[in-house]
């Protein structure tokens, strides 16, 4: 689960290292007519401030960015029972059109981003669990 003020790293190459997320743009907000904090799971779309980056990359610190969750500490359910769970937090930067910025995905990424469309992230990745 990702909420506003998660720092995130940066799993592609355009220079960002690490980014805070500012707000969930598609994920869960409340339940049952009660407000919520809303939160984002893997294959949802947060905005995000860039905190650390590389000095020669495309990204420069103090950048607003739109992004895809691709890895979450928080469990995933999937509709077999089974859970999936990462290390880290981590994010892919998108373009305008919803297609990463970056030309590679370092790490492993989660299934679940194919069922949300994001299948140019899926064909870059390393490794899909």
């Amino acid at each position: 689960m990702i909420q506003s003020y998660t720092e995130l790293d940066v799993a592609d190459n355009t220079g960002a290292k690490r980014v805070e997320c500012i707000q969930i743009l598609k994920g869960s907000s409340g339940r049952h007519g009660k407000p919520r904090l809303m939160t984002g799971g893997v294959g949802d779309i947060a905005v995000c401030a860039v905190k650390a980056a590389l000095p020669s990359g495309d990204i420069k610190k103090g950048d607003k960015v739109r992004a895809v969750i691709v890895r979450t500490k928080y469990p995933t359910r999937r509709p077999d029972g089974t859970y999936v769970r990462f290390d880290s937090n981590a994010v892919v930067i998108l373009d305008g059109d919803g297609n990463p910025r970056g030309s590679r995905v370092f790490g492993a990424v989660a299934r679940e981003l194919r069922e949300k469309n994001f299948t140019k992230i899926i064909s870059l990745a390393e490794e899909v669990w």
